[in-house]
């Protein structure tokens, strides 16, 4: 995936605090997802197809991320 994130529209989710310790999310065109860490906004960043981001949702709505 080569996406071009120049132009990205980054937030964070209003649940966040106000400190920079946050993920940042962007809709991307064709419905690819980014994401990057608010405190490196111009280091790398993930992407991701709309298939393994609603895949991603999911699996925090089932708590299949938590720890044993």
């Amino acid at each position: 995936m080569n996406d071009d994130l120049s132009t990205a529209k980054w937030f964070k989710s209003s649940h966040s605090e106000t400190s920079a310790n946050c993920v940042e999310v962007a809709w991307l065109g064709e419905g690819t997802v980014g994401v990057r860490d608010s405190k490196n906004p111009n280091g790398p960043a993930l992407t991701f197809t709309p298939s393994e981001w609603d895949a991603f949702v999911a699996g925090t709505k089932t708590d299949d991320f938590n720890r044993p």
